[in-house]
């Protein structure tokens, strides 16, 4: 039986959770059809203000389905491609969300799994999480979008060292790179990342979209275009109820409602 996505709600939070513990939550096609859709109802939802991706059982995601993979080379590229596509329009949804997605890792983060995480906003990881790229030993190269995020986030040679030798990276070396933001306890990383994902629900939804937006475009952006962005953007979010809301909730020390 495939992985599937299970969908819930705790509070304004959105919980996605990649289930198929026994092959260590590898991913299907209906797994990444459902991640699809369900970031395209979380945007137009009010009531959503933030979303939490996680794997059943004591493991993240292990990544593509290798019985699968055999079965697509068998096929022929058309069918590799439009998983990979389905793949990549995942990816791209979760950077393009205007909600903050956070992952919460345990166990295992590999392949399209580690790039998952990676194109999630924040990383909450369980100290004994280990996350790897392991297409080498396959004779393979990355794919999710892996190589573009980490080329962003560490020096070349320590990527070229996850990619060639496929060694497991701990959550603790990538804590102290700042690609995982937050470490926890085994077992706590859902309840961490809810934790996060409760805050983030409390702020102004408006300027956490904006930030984002301005963070995806920035590495894209000259100088003289950024500041024109962020220009727009601040302009907008201080003529927006929320930011009413919070100069006079800051001005009379008090906590703000944001709508």
């Amino acid at each position: 039986m495939p992985s599937e996505l299970l969908t819930e709600r705790q509070g304004a939070v959105l919980i996605l959770t990649i289930s198929d513990p026994e092959s260590r939550n590898t991913l299907s096609e209906a797994v990444i059809t459902a991640g699809i859709e369900a970031l395209s109802t979380a945007e137009s939802d009010d009531d959503i203000r933030a979303i939490v991706l996680r794997g059943a059982g004591s493991h993240f995601c292990a990544g593509g389905n290798l019985q699968g993979l055999i079965a697509r080379r068998q096929a022929g590229p058309p069918a590799q491609a439009h998983m990979l596509e389905r793949l990549h329009q995942w990816v791209e949804a979760l950077r393009a969300c205007p909600k903050p997605v956070i992952a919460a890792v345990e166990g295992a983060a590999a392949g399209a799994g580690f790039s998952l995480a990676l194109a999630c906003d924040l990383i909450v990881a369980s100290e004994e999480a280990r996350f790897i790229l392991s297409y080498a030993r396959l004779g393979l190269t990355p794919d999710g979008g892996a190589s573009w995020h980490l080329a962003r986030a560490l020096p070349r040679a320590a990527v070229q060292q996850m990619l060639w030798l496929a060694d497991p990276v701990t959550a603790r070396q990538l804590h102290q790179w700042g690609v995982v933001q937050a470490l926890c306890a085994p077992g706590q990383a859902m309840v961490t990342a809810l934790a996060l994902g409760d805050r983030l629900a409390a702020m102004a939804p408006n300027a956490i979209a904006g930030a984002k937006e301005l963070l995806n475009e920035a590495p894209s952006n000259t100088l003289g275009a950024h500041l024109a962005a962020e220009r727009e953007q601040f302009i907008l979010n201080l003529f927006h109820a929320n930011g009413g809301e919070g100069l006079q909730a800051f001005i009379a020390k008090r906590a703000p409602k944001f709508g």
